[in-house]
């Protein structure tokens, strides 16, 4: 092959069964585009029939090329041969058991020549166990630089341009089992552009011992993705630990530093009521456990207050907050998003967070892990993951999709992992709830703050909105958790945001760009307006 071919791919094979291996190879060949060459690296597998059975399918086809080790080198370096091999344009890394689609390498194609700024691609996935059936759709988000950090979602059939993948210096020795989470995140910090496949173009083989059919069959791989991902953040210069939640899944605590100052805004009538049996003034009790859960120094409290709010109640937040305190009495009826305008303007700090009355912060340090992203300058809001009493999701994300927004995983088991994850990793979300939501002080005047024709729980998801318009990515945070104790009768405010007010201003969201809505975990909010 003289002439240099759009698509090199790239697949090291080390014992797999004949029968899948031979599907693997046949679904290349099945490929409607046919601008590609197939580099297939036998890294010294102990069946002579591997190797029988590459070389009979390069006879067939001049377009697959086949080296055989001589050494058994494992999958880095049997990758990285492959690597040098490429004469394409574009590497697409293919494990030798799973199955591309038909059009995968077309609409790969078709993506790159819209755009030549685009250095990688990534598309949906599902499994099989028998090239037959499929199951465990994986609808991916658009590009989430955080979740990243958090998983590899990006997984298995990447398209990533070769001088790219060269210029970082391909796979690294050391990183068996995540290797390719390892090359995603060191490919995509030099990339010009990015571009997700919103369709499934690969299936992802199930055998036993593979990773696809058991989370704990390399446990060498969990360790070496948590040194890929803190390598990621030294390599930006962003000081923060990273340990290992779950097979596969990692958490980043970045440190807040000493020097930034936090205001919490809180809101309220002064209200009492009845909280797990116990009678609570609900601000006193927010303000109580957001500073017994943090040992940040330099954070102001703000309550913004109804005028007739009761002097005890003061003068108990007074015994919580000491000289932290800032009153801030309206003499008007309570208006959420107006009044949350008058506390941040009553406020100094360089971080804002927006914190209900009726929240009760339960996560140790739940302020510093909130708000550090921040620093971040692509990072506009983040949102902690609030439960009910019961232990059932109350917050952990909005998103948008059939003609509305909406919470996500309301009412499911708070301690469960959601769907890849989603309720354990930190990842890029449409928008937040406000009941616990952390922004940068600049990013909230820039945008205008609440919209004061929009209130109580309709101003929030608009903020981020908002801040996500203006170039700002918005992130839900696990790691920060607390407790939400709504009155009766306004539990499902955020879960079903109203679908006239939003849709007036932002249009009828359809697909949402970060979380797989299923109408397993959409069903409530067909329930209300």
């Amino acid at each position: 092959m003289d002439r240099r071919p759009l698509f090199s791919i790239v697949t090291p094979v080390y014992a797999p069964p004949l029968d899948v291996l031979e599907d693997t190879i046949r679904s290349v060949l099945a490929q409607t585009f046919e601008d590609w060459e197939f580099i297939l690296v036998d890294d010294l597998s102990p069946d002579e029939g591997v190797r029988t059975l590459l070389r009979r399918y390069a006879a067939m086809d001049p377009r697959i090329r086949v080296i055989e080790r001589e050494t058994n080198g494992h999958i880095v370096a049997a990758s990285n041969d492959g690597i040098a091999a490429a004469r394409g344009e574009f590497i697409a890394l293919l494990d030798h058991d799973d199955l591309l689609v038909p059009d995968a390498l077309q609409a790969n194609a078709d993506v790159l020549r819209e755009d030549s700024a685009i250095d990688y691609v990534y598309s949906d996935e599902d499994k099989t166990a028998d090239g037959v059936t499929f199951y465990d759709e994986f609808l991916k988000p658009d590009w989430s630089p955080e979740r990243l950090r958090s998983q590899n979602y990006c997984c298995h059939f990447s398209v990533l341009r070769t001088s790219l993948v060269r210029e970082v210096g391909g796979f690294r020795q050391g990183y068996d089992g995540s290797q390719d989470h390892d090359l995603i995140l060191r490919v995509t910090e030099r990339a010009r552009a990015i571009h997700h496949i919103p369709a499934i173009l690969y299936h992802w083989r199930v055998i036993p011992g593979s990773a696809a059919g058991e989370l704990e069959a390399k446990p060498y791989a969990v360790e070496a993705g948590r040194r890929a991902v803190a390598d990621q953040m030294e390599r930006l210069g962003i000081p923060a630990t990273v340990e290992a939640i779950w097979p596969g899944m990692y958490r980043v605590e970045r440190p807040l530093s000493e020097d930034v100052s936090v205001s919490i805004v809180i809101t309220t009538e002064g209200a009492d009521g009845l909280v797990r049996g116990r009678r609570r003034v609900h601000v006193v009790e927010a303000v109580r456990s957001a500073l017994a859960r943090t040992a940040h120094e330099k954070v102001e409290v703000v309550v913004v207050h109804a005028a007739a709010m009761r002097e005890s109640v003061a003068s108990q937040l007074g015994e919580v907050a000491g000289d932290r305190l800032v009153l801030v009495p309206v003499g008007e009826p309570l208006h959420r998003s107006r009044w949350t305008n008058f506390g941040v303007l009553a406020s100094t700090g360089d971080r804002i967070v927006l914190l209900d009355e009726r929240v009760e912060l339960t996560s140790d340090a739940w302020l510093e892990t909130l708000v550090a992203p921040l620093d971040d300058t692509t990072v506009g809001i983040t949102g902690a993951k609030l439960l009910h009493s019961d232990g059932t999701v109350a917050h952990a994300g909005v998103a948008g999709a059939h003609g509305h927004f909406g919470g996500v995983y309301r009412f499911r088991p708070g301690d469960a992992p959601g769907r890849f994850g989603d309720l354990w990793v930190s990842r890029e979300v449409s928008a937040v709830a406000g009941a616990c939501l952390a922004v940068r002080r600049e990013t909230y005047l820039a945008v205008g703050g609440a919209t004061e024709t929009l209130h109580d729980h309709l101003y929030d998801v608009d903020l981020c909105l908002k801040v996500r318009a203006a170039g700002h990515e918005v992130l839900y945070v696990p790691a920060a958790e607390g407790l939400h104790n709504p009155p009766l009768g306004e539990d499902h405010a955020v879960g079903q945001v109203a679908r006239g007010p939003l849709r007036a201003r932002w249009g009828r969201p359809t697909r949402d760009a970060y979380t797989d809505v299923r109408e397993a975990d959409w069903g409530t909010l067909r329930q209300r307006r």
